[in-house]
């Protein structure tokens, strides 16, 4: 569908659970976040019957988040589920990577067609320090198993200084030998993401030039985000960065978000948007659900306010609360 700035959006990502299985120093605190109670949280059944009538709206792609989606139990039946709705083209997945490798075959049968797999180091130790969990092995065997499968896989490395700011090289080099993304992701300021300091992309592609030589802007479009990939001859996949920040896409943004408590969010930086669950409860019929949402979408904030102090209604949930 066409909002009030004539962009059209037609990409929903829902978060089916705001639980995950590593503590990532940057989406939540060690302790964890307190839990959304189960019957608070969207049924498959009430997420089905919104992408059913998002469908009708235009909207074309689904990205599966969480949390981490891998641990709900059933994730893969409701995949098939919208996997068969009229109108739904695509289903992609984000991933912390911890279960792909057992489940990553059931996946692809369901329908998941790319999976984003959040990888911010290749060393063990450093990876057990910014997730506190010793799982690294678990991720790199499910990312290899999601390549042999044909699957689309990208990698997401979030960019920190504190963290990774020596590895990029190494991480990039995953796209030399394999035909997959790597993508370096801007740290936005949110939730426990704000104690951190991010490096601007220019940055990174000066430091990736120096050890592998000239990257060449592509000029096709490689995915459904925001995402602008370049290429190296000697590297079998490319490599892209999400700008959030420095590079402000938001007059090109194409997404929604659905959070797994059923709140329809406009924009990662604001608290704006609507509950869903509510109506879903209250017996709202189909067609009011579509104008709901209708009215919403149409209305989404033009942009993103993260580098103003001042900014009024801005979140200030964690990202695992998001389904960023």
């Amino acid at each position: 569908m066409i909002d009030k700035l004539n962009r059209n959006i037609e990409y929903l990502r829902i978060s089916v659970t705001d639980r995950c299985n590593l503590r990532c120093t940057y989406c939540m605190p060690e302790e964890g976040v307190p839990e959304i109670k189960h019957e608070d949280i969207l049924s498959f059944d009430e997420i089905i019957r919104i992408c059913k009538v998002v469908a009708k709206l235009g909207i074309k792609k689904i990205k599966i988040t969480g949390g981490e989606p891998l641990v709900r139990k059933g994730i893969v039946e409701l995949i098939r589920e919208i996997n068969d709705i009229d109108g739904i083209d695509e289903i992609t997945m984000t991933s912390n990577g911890v279960l792909l490798d057992e489940m990553v075959e059931d996946l692809k049968d369901a329908g998941v067609s790319a999976i984003n797999v959040s990888l911010d180091t290749l060393n063990r130790e450093n990876f057990a320090k910014i997730t506190r969990r010793d799982k690294m092995d678990q991720v790199i065997n499910g990312i290899k198993k999601s390549v042999k499968l044909g699957i689309k896989t990208k990698i997401n490395c979030l960019v920190i200084k504190e963290h990774n700011y020596n590895e990029l090289c190494d991480i990039a080099r995953l796209a030399k030998d394999d035909n997959i993304q790597v993508r370096f992701i801007e740290l936005m300021p949110i939730g426990c993401g704000k104690q951190f300091t991010g490096i601007p992309n220019e940055e990174i592609l000066k430091m990736l030039e120096d050890e592998f030589g000239e990257f060449e802007i592509v000029k096709e479009k490689l995915g459904n985000g925001p995402a602008r990939y370049y290429k190296n001859k000697d590297f079998k996949g490319c490599i892209g960065f999400i700008s959030a920040i420095s590079n402000e896409f938001c007059e090109e943004c194409n997404r929604v978000r659905l959070t797994s408590n059923g709140f329809l969010k406009l924009c990662l930086h604001y608290n704006k948007g609507i509950d869903l669950r509510e109506p879903l409860r209250n017996g709202i019929s189909d067609d009011d659900l579509k104008d709901k949402i209708y009215k919403a979408i149409y209305n989404k904030p033009i942009h993103h306010e993260f580098y103003k102090y001042n900014s009024v209604d801005v979140e200030e949930k964690n990202m695992v609360e998001i389904g960023g």
